[in-house]
């Protein structure tokens, strides 16, 4: 009886160290160069809808389900998706608008797990013909679930989509 209460209190003490080191919060982002004025790009991506042209998510159920509201291009709209098991259910609703600057949204994910966080496309001139676009999200990861990202990377399970969609934006924006 002893070792059994040894053993648990052994298993609660890594558990809680585990739970002690592991990452609590993630920021994952990927930039692209694309050869197109800050202003025109800027305005491109300010509008969410525009994402379906480009977003990697969109490419993996072309036949999601999707509503609006408000109006695209502003803080406020919110853009919902009802997908297949790649995509799952949820929305995004921009948070922050900074003119040629910055678009911010929150995304919130309730399928296939209950999510949220921060997204966002960060924009930069390089030239006059030149815009560096920064995409990435960012969160945290609550405890105790935040012993799973221990043994998963975020940043290896969508980097090669955010490269993906980079790379398709960049076609789209430099036609």
């Amino acid at each position: 009886m002893v070792i059994l209460i040894y053993l648990i209190l052994g298993v609660v003490a890594v558990f809680v160290m585990l739970i002690l080191i592991a990452p609590k919060k993630f920021d994952v982002k990927r930039s692209i160069i694309i050869d197109n004025t800050l202003p025109e790009v800027f305005q491109y991506l300010k509008h969410i809808k525009n994402q379906d042209e480009w977003s990697p998510w969109k490419k993996k159920d072309p036949n999601m389900k999707q509503e609006f509201e408000g109006i695209d291009g502003e803080v406020g709209f919110v853009a919902k998706w009802e997908g297949n098991r790649d995509v799952g259910i949820g929305e995004q609703e921009i948070t922050k608008i900074v003119e040629n600057e910055t678009i911010e949204s929150q995304l919130r994910f309730f399928k296939p797990w209950k999510s949220e966080s921060n997204a966002y496309l960060r924009l930069e001139e390089v030239t006059p013909n030149k815009t560096k676009v920064v995409w990435g999200f960012s969160g945290e990861n609550k405890i105790p679930i935040n012993v799973f990202f221990l043994f998963f990377s975020m940043d290896k399970a969508v980097g090669k989509d955010f490269d993906e969609g980079l790379a398709s934006l960049k076609l789209i924006l430099e036609k």
